[in-house]
């Protein structure tokens, strides 16, 4: 029986992850999940990609939304009272254009000194009404493609079989930053496949195959960029027309409450693109 066996949210996007047992699952995704983004003086957004070190920044953020904390280990902690009514700002989100809500001097200071450029975070705006593409349209904050990232133990469990087999180290779950990890299907990428979920009270609905990129090179414990794994393995045997792909993007057709434990049924199946 498949089940969720992860869930995972980002508040800031590209900044450490918080798991938890049951998340309220809305049109964008879990709640919360990447409503802020660093952004460059020129409003451009900031990730792994270019500034591995956001993955030391463990952010908290109550149920209401109304309070911000980042935290990492040699910078202490700041805190935000988050503002949702402020002035908008341009921001560029892969040379998108959108419009963030600025949360002021006191953190963007504090994340100047920690990612050593300057640095401030805007909240995605109570308005912003982004669309994603893919085989089920759907909606996201500052995701970057998509409402869920969905991932089977499974498909780790064989990169992690063919990364050995080269004499590498295996890598954890959190180098793919999923939202929904899923236990129980024996055949890896089988996410692929499932183009219609029922899972808690939500309902789910495949958008595209999640395309890998340099994020998935960075040690997440030390904020560092640690060899060519998983790119390399996965190169082998996971290039397809769109690029190097693991894992699935999901968008959602009915929100509601999803928590660990629950059973993950498929309700449509689909050929698995490539």
């Amino acid at each position: 029986m498949a089940k969720v066996v992860e869930l995972l949210y980002y508040p800031v996007k590209g900044c450490a992850g918080i798991s938890a047992s049951e998340a309220m699952v809305t049109p964008a995704g879990l709640a919360h999940d990447r409503a802020f983004m660093v952004v460059d003086d020129e409003g451009v957004y900031r990730t792994q990609r270019r500034d591995p070190r956001l993955a030391l920044i463990l952010p908290g953020i109550d149920a209401g939304g109304v309070r911000l904390t980042l935290r990492a280990p040699e910078w202490g902690e700041v805190a935000v009272d988050v503002d949702t009514t402020g002035p908008r700002r341009p921001v560029d989100l892969f040379g998108a254009p959108f419009r963030g809500i600025d949360q002021g001097d006191t953190v963007a200071r504090w994340l100047t000194e920690v990612l050593g450029v300057p640095s401030r975070l805007v909240r995605v705006p109570p308005e912003h009404a982004r669309v994603t593409d893919g085989r089920t349209p759907g909606t996201a904050g500052w995701a970057d493609s998509g409402a869920l990232h969905v991932l089977s133990r499974s498909s780790l469990d064989l990169l992690n079989e063919k990364i050995a087999e080269r004499g590498a180290e295996p890598l954890a779950m959190n180098r793919f930053r999923p939202n929904i990890v899923i236990g129980g299907w024996d055949v890896p990428h089988t996410e692929d496949r499932a183009h219609r979920v029922l899972a808690g009270d939500t309902e789910l609905a495949y958008a595209k195959l999640a395309i890998r990129c340099a994020v998935t090179l960075v040690d997440q414990e030390h904020g560092i960029k640690d060899g060519p794994e998983p790119i390399r393995t996965l190169a082998g045997y996971r290039r397809g027309a769109v690029g190097t792909v693991f894992g699935a993007k999901f968008s959602v057709l009915r929100p509601g409450k999803v928590a660990v434990g629950d059973e993950v049924d498929v309700t449509e199946w689909g050929e698995a693109e490539r």
